[in-house]
């Protein structure tokens, strides 16, 4: 899984048919910023109504998901969409539709993962928020005769399995399970296709959906058990021309199944979509039973509540080896030190919100203090350590403030500074600075500097934005 957050490159339009609607529609996928989320904007509507794609924005699910504002605009069959944004990893989107339903391509999300695709993607700053648990977390549905298990997952990916039971349309149980949903998503699950069976078409048109519902992008599956004529009379009574005699085909169409388990892997699409309405990903394996829309969402929310209850929603950290948010030049054009006392070599985290940032120092036997700082023993000045954090802290407020006018971090004040183990040629420190406080010009901050997962020494300290020279 991803840690950093992802939009698109460029903007990217797709049209054609909704599903139930039967209208045409036009979707254009714009990249939006950090923190944005998803969220739709209705431009064919008075003042261009936004829905973030939430779950407190679900106003219905049947036969798919629908979610509105409290303007009364909606967005109807969002799933398949969402679900290749999920797939794809895509966690800020802008979506414009000029209707109320996007697409539905050919009933599978491969036709948004290909459109994707060739926008590209965007890594950006800020690190993704994703729902680890420790322990299993249970939900049954027993209204919609569904059940669902969220297990530990091993790292940070997300797995799934999903068991469906079509029995009584004379189908056997299919099951489809995948230990990294993200890595298998655009071959394994994009491309299955949403379905029914026939004896439900005729009752699916009396309650107004599937207008735009043909073979084409839809599976019809056989009910298994009414003989040669009582399934010709379900297909003409349904307005479809599609004769069929002995051996009875399993889909009508000229299309065959695209996997043995097809509406299995389309259930977990389906799931995939309705779970990003979460707003973050999941780490962990989800294990699903009969899964359908209302069940998904109502399971949704519950795993939201108990994310809340154990604040299960944790910021993945940055690693000493992911590719740096600024680099040397980038970290140089903020602050004003050079060689010799550039203490900072880059930064891989920073979260103007929440104050904090994170710097990387590479300490080497070429550093200028060592000759002079117990040659025999080389040790780094505990003070130029303080001093590391508080260069990094003149990034963190850079960032938070602007950096007009070139203003510089300049020491106001140091307290309860400890240092806790010696800092030698070959460790690199990991600078953690978190913004505590501010009042005027000068601000509090925390820092601390670890190697290898252990705190080497940390300290409060003060430090104003002033103009030098």
């Amino acid at each position: 899984m991803r840690k950093r957050q992802r939009t698109i490159a460029s903007p990217v339009s797709l049209s054609g048919v909704g599903l139930h609607t039967g209208a045409e529609t036009t979707v254009t996928f714009y990249p939006a910023e950090e923190g944005s989320g998803i969220h739709f904007v209705r431009t064919d509507l008075e003042g261009n109504p936004v829905i973030p794609a939430l779950l407190d924005n679900v106003v219905d699910t049947l036969r798919g998901t629908t979610i509105g504002n409290e303007t009364g605009a909606v967005v109807r069959t969002v799933e398949h969409l969402l679900s290749a944004l999920a797939g794809l990893e895509v966690d800020n989107c802008r979506i414009e539709i000029d209707g109320e339903e996007p697409m539905a391509g050919d009933g599978s999300s491969r036709p948004f993962t290909e459109v994707l695709k060739e926008a590209g993607f965007n890594d950006q700053a800020g690190m993704r928020t994703a729902l680890h648990v420790e322990k299993p977390i249970h939900f049954v549905s027993e209204e919609h005769g569904a059940a669902y298990t969220l297990l530990p997952g091993s790292g940070s990916d997300s797995a799934a399995s999903v068991i469906v039971d079509y029995s009584t349309f004379g189908f056997p149980v299919q099951t489809c399970a995948f230990s990294s949903v993200h890595a298998t998503y655009e071959r394994d699950i994009s491309s299955a296709r949403t379905f029914c069976f026939l004896s439900e078409v005729g009752q699916l048109r009396e309650q107004g959906l599937i207008k735009g519902g043909t073979v084409d992008n839809a599976v019809i599956l056989l009910d298994r058990g009414p003989n040669v004529e009582e399934l010709q009379s379900l297909i003409d009574g349904a307005g479809i021309d599609a004769p069929i005699a002995e051996p009875l085909p399993e889909v009508l169409g000229d299309d065959a199944l695209r996997f043995s388990n097809e509406p299995a892997r389309h259930k977990l699409l389906d799931l995939i979509g309705d779970l990003a309405l979460l707003g973050m990903p999941i780490a962990g394996h989800i294990v699903a039973s009969c899964p359908g829309h209302a069940a998904n969402i109502a399971f949704a929310k519950h795993l939201a509540t108990v994310a809340a209850e154990q604040n299960l929603a944790k910021r993945f950290e940055a690693d000493l080896n992911d590719a740096p948010i600024l680099d040397i030049t980038g970290i140089m054009n903020i602050l004003p030190h050079r060689h010799p006392f550039l203490l900072v070599d880059k930064i891989i985290d920073i979260d103007s919100e929440r104050g904090k940032i994170v710097g990387v120092k590479n300490v080497t036997l070429n550093e200028p203090f060592f000759p002079g700082h117990f040659p025999g023993f080389p040790i780094m000045p505990g003070v130029l350590i303080i001093e590391a954090m508080a260069q990094t802290s003149g990034v963190l407020l850079a960032q938070i403030i602007g950096s007009e006018g070139n203003p510089t971090a300049v020491f106001m004040g140091i307290k309860e500074a400890k240092f806790r183990k010696p800092v030698l040629p070959g460790d690199t420190l990991r600078l953690e600075v978190t913004l505590t406080g501010k009042k005027f010009n000068t601000f509090a901050l925390e820092g601390k500097a670890i190697v290898n997962g252990k705190v080497v020494a940390q300290s409060e300290f003060s430090v104003a934005q002033t103009h030098l020279g």
